[in-house]
């Protein structure tokens, strides 16, 4: 961490300054880190129509949260994740047995989720609102030891995109012809949603339950207006999530609002300009 400070002491910023401010040096290095996987994971979400898997996701992660609560966790994140991871799998399982759509199968899994998360955390008359941080977030709240494990994430995930990109392609826009040429498509796709579970539940507590779907949704959303090839398509989804993150985060500072809305809302005003430019294409 200390290179990683002295190259943001060289910006322009007030909380930039040497010795000072590490909260929002550490929380710019988790956006650094989160948008580029909001970005490369966002493609995949849209291209497989998925868009409400990452919501189910983050639900799993509260009731996750809430288990490692009651257990008595020093860290339930890490109770989350494992929670999450399960629950991605056996959405899969659940999808390739079933003859339902997706968002059938999402609708099922999201309401059990939330009803057992809600249950577990109000168990004994406890108090919900302890919970509350989680529906908001706070980037500035991040830990270096959670960057480093984003950071090991995002090294694995491009290196799955390397390896397996043209068949995580196929099998996101057939997955029966995928079949037959041999790519094994529930491990791709258990793989892909395993990686969205744990990204959801890393960063949930510092973009905020509510609007981490979008965060999933609308960088490539944007992306498909304007990008003729798949290069252009992961790109600009790429480019975008990275600028409205550095962008969501120095707006938040200097206003106080929230992180994650703000992001979100750079997102949805490149979703529109992208839209508009479309139209005049």
């Amino acid at each position: 961490m200390e290179l990683w400070y002295a190259i943001v002491d060289l910006l322009p910023f007030e909380w930039a300054e040497s010795g000072s401010m590490y909260f929002m040096k550490n929380a710019l290095l988790a956006v650094l880190v989160i948008s580029p996987l909001f970005g490369i994971l966002s493609t995949m979400v849209v291209h497989s129509r998925m868009s409400f898997f990452s919501d189910a996701l983050g639900h799993s992660a509260f009731t996750g949260m809430a288990i490692g609560a009651l257990c008595g966790f020093a860290e339930p994140t890490w109770a989350a994740v494992v929670f999450a991871v399960v629950f991605a799998v056996l959405f899969n399982v659940v999808r390739r047995r079933t003859a339902m759509a997706s968002d059938t199968v999402i609708g099922v899994f999201s309401s059990t989720a939330v009803a057992l998360g809600i249950f577990i955390s109000t168990l004994g008359s406890r108090s919900f609102t302890k919970f509350n941080s989680l529906l908001i977030g706070d980037i500035l709240s991040v830990e270096p030891s959670k960057i480093g494990v984003l950071a090991l994430i995002l090294l694995l995930v491009c290196a799955l995109w390397g390896l397996s990109f043209n068949q995580l392609m196929l099998s996101a826009v057939h997955p029966a012809l995928a079949d037959s040429r041999g790519v094994r498509v529930f491990w791709q796709e258990t793989i892909f949603s395993a990686a969205i579970a744990v990204v959801v539940t890393l960063s949930m507590t510092w973009v905020g339950l509510l609007v981490i779907n979008s965060l999933l949704v609308l960088p490539a959303a944007a992306a498909r207006n304007v990008s003729r090839n798949l290069f252009q398509y992961h790109l600009f989804s790429l480019l975008g999530a990275v600028l409205a993150g550095i962008a969501g985060l120095m707006t938040s500072y200097y206003v106080g609002s929230s992180a994650g809305a703000a992001i979100t809302l750079y997102l949805a005003v490149w979703f529109f300009l992208t839209f508009f430019l479309r139209k005049k294409g």
